[in-house]
């Protein structure tokens, strides 16, 4: 039994930190869990992936806790991954690893933002970033004590060096992107990569390119064969991506990060002491991500973003993505609502969406996920027509 001098409830409110107070819980997680409490519900919310991980990446996961390594890798990650790493990167963009870059294996992407954040953030230093923006983009500046500065993107959703511009100032620290952006899908050209990377340069500010929806690019977007990327035109920037959404392994929480050593080992330094490493069996079975053939997938993918544009013309206007799996959708002027009423609203025909105020300064929009199967996703565009007709 407890006695009664410890059973007095402690006044939380009291102890919280400002920083956790200042934090929103996740507008897309509230949709989820709406979603699961709603009987046979259209749950086009969660950017989850609907595919399978790959029999080879699953095997060599499984593999190597069989093997028994399932202690703690090097902090910046298992030789073998990064190898792999450096191998796609030298393809890719031309990356290799040497004196001026280096590579850490992170826990998600998330995980990477958040520790680079930590390294080169301080009160009242200033981070542009799109709007709208990924929802977790302003939360990860405000735990490192930082201002984020909202880029206006629309109607287009393109962040560009002349939206940039304006918005810089002597405390500007970095400018942050996401190309496929999540909630657009809309993917940056070349030309207008490379301007930003000449502008971050001019101003001695840091670009972090948030590419983790790189390998989710759709062929009109593709330039050579590949996801157009500021890291073709400089090596001063630091390059994000992730296994979790590209191949189906959200929950095994695996990004990695590359850029400039110095700033990779002081983000190494930080992620000794908040998450030692990422989880060691599940690198190994992510270096076997870059042999996966996604065409397949992506092609599926396609249809259903090709199923959005033409379920909705004539009703609404949208962007159509050129990547990721994601549609920003305006509600119509004339039918008086807020994102989040239609969104309200949207409940009572079982269908879970998010609010474009999840994502943005403005309540316009919702975002749509097309990570789901091709049946639920026509019986839930049928719904946001009818209710948008």
């Amino acid at each position: 039994m407890i006695s009664s001098h410890k059973a007095g409830k402690l006044d939380f409110d009291r102890l919280f930190s400002a920083r956790a107070k200042s934090i929103d819980a996740s507008g897309i997680r509230r949709a989820f869990d709406l979603g699961v409490s709603i009987v046979d519900s259209i749950n086009l919310s969660i950017g989850q992936p609907d595919f399978p991980v790959d029999g080879r990446v699953k095997q060599a996961a499984i593999r190597a806790i069989e093997e028994d390594r399932n202690g703690y890798s090097l902090t910046q990650g298992l030789p073998e991954l990064r190898a792999a790493i450096w191998k796609h990167l030298q393809s890719d963009v031309g990356w290799t690893q040497g004196d001026d870059l280096d590579s850490m294996i992170t826990c998600g992407t998330t995980g990477g933002l958040v520790i680079a954040m930590m390294a080169l953030i301080e009160a009242g230093d200033e981070v542009i970033m799109p709007d709208p923006y990924f929802v977790a983009y302003p939360q990860f500046v405000k735990v490192a004590g930082g201002t984020a500065v909202l880029c206006d993107t629309y109607p287009d959703f393109r962040m560009t060096a002349a939206r940039i511009a304006p918005l810089i100032t002597p405390r500007t620290r970095m400018v942050i992107i996401d190309s496929p952006s999540n909630p657009c899908g809309v993917v940056l050209n070349s030309a207008e990569l490379a301007a930003i990377v000449d502008l971050c340069n001019e101003h001695g500010i840091l670009l972090v390119s948030d590419e983790i929806y790189d390998a989710f690019t759709f062929p009109e977007a593709l330039e050579g064969g590949r996801c157009p990327s500021p890291a073709r035109f400089s090596t001063s920037l630091l390059m994000v991506r992730g296994f979790g959404k590209s191949y189906g392994c959200t929950g095994w929480r695996l990004g990695y990060a590359v850029g400039p050593k110095p700033l990779i080992q002081q983000m190494a330094k930080l992620q000794q002491y908040l998450y030692v490493c990422a989880p060691t069996p599940l690198q190994a079975g992510a270096a076997e991500c870059f042999n996966v053939d996604l065409s397949p997938i992506i092609a599926r993918y396609v249809k259903r973003r090709d199923m959005i544009v033409d379920a909705l013309a004539g009703v609404t206007s949208l962007v159509p993505p050129q990547g990721a799996f994601y549609t920003f959708i305006e509600i119509p002027k004339r039918l008086g609502l807020t994102g989040t009423e239609f969104a309200e609203r949207a409940v009572a025909e079982r269908l879970i969406v998010v609010p474009g105020g999840v994502f943005s300064s403005r309540d316009t929009h919702i975002r749509i996920s097309f990570a789901t199967p091709e049946t639920k996703l026509a019986e839930g565009l049928s719904v946001i027509r009818r209710m948008m007709s």
